[in-house]
């Protein structure tokens, strides 16, 4: 019976642009449980594994200064810290330049957590990415980033 409704090209791209989306849904889906599959040995969320990230790589900085590198709330970034802080991750004191400002930097076992968990995820991409061609990889990495920015 569908066979005799005419399929207008609007209505093929409507259907192929759900069907994308949809792809792409599973897909972040997918990468979610991944990850926290992945980070559960260190008993960190997605968001502190990346806060520790972003700490590793850039050093000591305001919990506002934080938030900007995550793009979340300044609340948000405290209740990240704070759960880093629990776990002995990451460390705050004041700052030398304003002492009313607060630094937050990784501790020794921060770093070394989180040099495990960019092995680690970087071993789950290549689980996730290994069966694209490096052409399809790349294709897709030059995709990501066009939607991403």
């Amino acid at each position: 019976m569908s066979a005799d409704i005419p399929v207008s090209p609007a209505t093929a791209v409507s259907a192929d642009e759900e069907g994308l989306a949809e792809s792409f849904w599973a897909v972040a889906r997918r990468l979610r449980h991944l990850s926290r599959q992945t980070l559960e040995p260190w008993q960190v969320n997605p968001g502190q594994a990346r806060a520790l990230g972003v700490l590793t790589r850039h050093g000591a900085l305001r919990l506002s200064a934080l938030a900007e590198h995550l793009r979340i709330a300044p609340r948000s970034a405290t209740e990240v810290v704070d759960g880093l802080q629990e776990r002995g991750l990451v460390a705050r004191r004041p700052d030398p330049a304003d002492r009313r400002a607060t630094l937050v930097t990784p501790t020794d076992e921060g770093v070394r957590v989180a040099a495990a968990i960019r092995a680690a995820r970087h071993a789950e991409a290549e689980r996730l990415f290994g069966g694209l061609s490096p052409v399809d990889r790349a294709h897709l990495a030059r995709i990501l980033r066009t939607l991403r920015d």
